[in-house]
């Protein structure tokens, strides 16, 4: 796969209030076009959007620089060697903020998200194989002070994965 534009849903993209930053029209018509090409010209998307590339790349830096989304090349993790994906559910004892903490300085977590329901965090583990995905899992996961449980959904087959919600 080649680059793309992801926008972020991380905490940084929003301001110092918790409030998501605001985004107008013409941006979002760069993020979809980057979306669709992450190497396609600033001249290019100018055209497309209506700006000058001067007014382009001013404007892709300050997404960049406000955490708004992150141009990256995207691969599929069976072609780099990471046969191995799964959901796990955490439940934790107590405050959930150094658990996530710990989860996200974990290489193997592509995700961590806070929820509410049967679990209260959610994490997308991306693994070499099984032996991988249970030292993770089981040596460095459910070791963590105040993890209470753990329950592991392990992908079989990914039918759909697509970056392009930014812009909806």
């Amino acid at each position: 796969m080649h680059g793309g534009c992801v926008a972020s849903r991380s905490a940084d993209s929003r301001t110092g209030n918790g409030s998501p930053s605001a985004v107008d029209a013409v941006s979002l018509a760069i993020i979809e076009q980057l979306q669709e090409d992450g190497r396609r010209p600033y001249a290019a998307i100018g055209k497309a959007v209506g700006l000058s590339e001067a007014a382009v790349r001013q404007r892709v830096q300050k997404l960049l620089d406000q955490g708004v989304m992150q141009i990256v090349a995207v691969t599929d993790p069976l072609t780099v060697g990471l046969r191995r994906q799964a959901m796990v559910g955490i439940n934790v004892e107590g405050d959930l903020d150094p658990v996530a903490e710990a989860l996200s300085a974990m290489a193997e977590c592509e995700y961590v998200v806070m929820t509410a329901g049967s679990f209260d965090l959610m994490v997308e583990i991306v693994c070499e194989d099984d032996d991988h995905l249970l030292e993770t899992i089981n040596k460095r996961i459910r070791t963590l002070p105040g993890v209470r449980s753990t329950e592991s959904f392990v992908y079989l087959k990914l039918k759909k994965q697509t970056y392009m919600w930014g812009t909806r």
